[in-house]
């Protein structure tokens, strides 16, 4: 293929390969031309609905606490479309949406604008600081950055988007935040239930912790917002199973996002 294009089309690093601009060029064209292909295909064979996998970058917060009408929708609705869940970081996410190796993919960042990539943002995400029952900050009316360094931190890993705020948050010249990194949502709530530290958290995951007073929000307001996004790559022609993807999570997994908010 590069030899009859006259271009080289990947860079061969090592053990390592990737697309050379090039390439990219290439992918967007590779993509209508197998779009064409399953059309062609469905028209001559006869369509019977939509199918196919979908390969979908997420995160545990939106697979667990956001994701269910959607793949509970799909389960029944069409049962032929496979979704290939895949837990990544955002920022893994977003080079495997460039990449092509993911077909779309969940955001939760404080940016709304990613280059090389179209994004629909589905919702502001509140963050809620929680501790164990009857921790002795809860009593305070307002709470500083100041007072929680002090605290340990329960936190999922590097790279999350609001973990890596809180912790520029508390960070000055003279101290570093003893975070401790618990790996999942699951595993930090339970942490901070049993007095290990507290965590701030989207307070879609501790809404029923805090309702039945297992955990205690603490008074103190993020200074910084994030956002629940959808995005893919930026110019790929959208096959029917990934526009039907964005219309049913932009209906069903959508909220009144403020004013002004870029998506």
């Amino acid at each position: 293929l590069e030899t009859s294009l006259g271009a080289e089309l990947f860079d061969r690093l090592g053990g390592r390969t990737r697309l050379t601009p090039a390439g990219e060029k290439l992918l967007g064209y590779a993509e209508q031309i197998l779009a064409l292909v399953d059309a062609a295909r469905a028209d001559v064979a006869g369509d019977d609905g939509p199918s196919g996998t979908l390969v979908i970058g997420t995160m545990e917060s939106v697979t667990s606490y956001r994701m269910p009408p959607l793949l509970e929708y799909f389960h029944h609705r069409y049962p032929k479309v496979r979704l290939s869940l895949r837990p990544s970081l955002c920022a893994d996410t977003r080079q495997a949406l460039r990449q092509g190796t993911f077909d779309i993919g969940f955001l939760l960042e404080e940016e709304t604008r990613h280059p090389g990539l179209e994004t629909v943002v589905l919702a502001e995400e509140p963050l809620t600081l929680v501790a164990a029952p009857g921790h002795p900050l809860a009593r305070r009316q307002k709470l500083s950055a100041t007072d929680l360094r002090s605290l340990s931190v329960l936190a999922t890993e590097a790279g999350c988007a609001y973990r890596d705020l809180f912790e520029a948050e508390l960070r000055d010249a003279r101290y570093t935040a003893p975070f401790l990194e618990f790996g999942t949502i699951e595993a930090i709530k339970k942490g901070v239930a049993s007095g290990l530290g507290v965590s701030l958290l989207p307070t879609v995951t501790v809404a029923a912790e805090l309702e039945k007073g297992e955990m205690t929000a603490l008074p103190w307001d993020a200074p910084f917002c994030v956002y629940t996004q959808l995005a893919w790559r930026a110019g790929r022609r959208l096959s029917r199973e990934l526009k039907l993807f964005v219309e049913q999570a932009t209906r069903l997994m959508r909220e009144d996002v403020p004013p002004g908010t870029p998506g």
